[in-house]
Parts: structure tokens; sequence; C-alpha cells
């Protein structure tokens, strides 16, 4: 059986290493190529996965700078050379901002989280489309839900200065969709996931931080939902962003 061939954005660390580790010791069967804006650090997790000794599958690593149109083209290109195709694309790669300036907060997140997504899915979506079974992978959040927004749980109260990062998700929300519906005649299959709150330095750097002060799940429960949707599991669920066993209203 041929490699499935699976491409991570934002892959050295977080949520992308989490998903990269877990798929790669899922299957001998899946090929995962670990990407990230910089190739030094994305080498350097790739040893650290294969260092475990839990890799079924086999690792490679790309430069893949999610917001530069020619690094995106030179990936694409680097892809075809060696894959000719594409089975599934992992849009991990995202930041937040609690600038106080608010067009920073705008730029920042709105930059790598909509448009760097956006031009990710659409450049590389030609070698997805020559796969008999490819899959788009946006990872979401809860907090872009507008139903949560409206409600007694909003966010906008408790992270006020989070605003930015919310409407940059539910941007991602909309850009998943409109792939959804454009291209699902056409055999791809494409999802958000929402990793839920884990150890992440998207919060900032300090241990405290990172763990939400002791509430974050480890980011392998992210890589596990991942998993379980290109294993076709969750195919009742396209065009939708799943949670664990859920899905997120919108």
């Amino acid at each position: 059986m041929a490699s499935r061939i699976v491409l991570v954005t934002g892959a050295n660390s977080g949520v992308g290493y989490a998903i990269s580790k877990v798929i790669a010791s899922a299957s001998e069967h899946f090929h995962v190529i670990m990407s990230g804006r910089s190739l030094d650090k994305v080498n350097a997790a790739k040893a650290e996965l294969q260092a475990t000794g839990d890799i079924k599958g086999t690792l490679s690593s790309l430069q893949l700078d999610v917001v530069d149109e020619k690094s995106i083209e030179q990936a694409v290109a680097a892809v075809d050379q060696q894959h000719g195709r594409l089975d599934v694309l992992i849009n991990n790669a995202g930041v937040t901002s609690s600038n106080p300036d608010i067009r920073t907060r705008f730029q920042t997140c709105m930059e790598t989280n909509v448009l760097g997504a956006t031009l990710v899915a659409t450049t590389f979506r030609p070698l997805l489309l020559k796969s008999k079974n490819p899959y788009s992978v946006y990872v979401s959040s809860g907090v872009g839900s507008l139903h949560t927004a409206a409600g007694p749980d909003s966010f906008a109260t408790k992270f006020p200065n989070g605003e930015m990062y919310r409407a940059s998700k539910a941007a991602v929300n909309m850009v998943m969709l409109d792939e959804w519906a454009r291209f699902k005649d056409q055999g791809l299959k494409t999802f958000g996931v929402d990793p839920g709150l884990v150890v992440s330095n998207l919060r900032g750097t300090s241990e405290q931080a990172r763990s939400a002060f002791g509430r974050a799940e480890d980011p392998i429960v992210a890589g596990r939902s991942v998993l379980s949707i290109i294993q076709g599991e969750r195919d009742g669920d396209t065009g939708k962003v799943v949670y664990r066993e859920s899905i997120h209203p919108w």
C-alpha cells in the first residue's frame, strides 16, 4: 500500500507537532511532511520525533512560510516533484496577539490565520485534487463560534484583547466552508477542527501561560481528533468544525 502524503503547517511545535506525532505514529502508511517557517526548527522537531522510537510511518521536513507566496510556491513544487500529489493538507499554522494597538492585533492575526491558510489551501489544492481520497483540515477554535460569542459563555468579557484572534478563527471557518461548498463534488473532504484548550505557546512562553494555569490538556488529544478525521471516521461531518466527539455550532 502506498503511503498517504500528509502536510502539516506550523509543525515544529505545539498542536502541529502533536498532529505530526500522532499521525506518523499511527501507521507505516503515513508519510508526514513537517513544515514551518524555520527549516532548522522543523528539522530539530523531526529529529526529536524520530528519536522517540514511536514513529511507524516516515517523516520529512519542508520550509514553508504561510504568508510568503514564493515560499508556498516553492513548497508546492517540492511536494509535486517528490510525490506528485498531496493526500492530506492540515492548515495548522497560527498566531495570536495581545498587542495594545488594535491595528497591529488585526494585521498579525488576520495575515497568518486567515490569509496564510487561504494562500496555502489555494496553492496546494491542485495537488490535493490529484489524490484519490483528499482531505483538507483547518485548525480552528471554539472561540470563533458566533453562537458562543452571542451567549452567556462569550469570551468577549473574559479576554477583551483577543477579539482579533476570535475574529480570525471565525473567518477561517468561512474559508473552510467556502472550500467545502466549491470542491466537495470533486471529492475533497474539508473540515475545521478545534484542538480545545491545550498546552501551547500561543498564550505565552511561561509555564503558567502555556498550561493555562494547569487547565490545558496535552495537545496529543488534538492530534487524535485530526487522525480520526483523515482516517474517515468523521466523514459524516464534512464542512463542519469537529471538537472531540461532537461538532461546534456556528
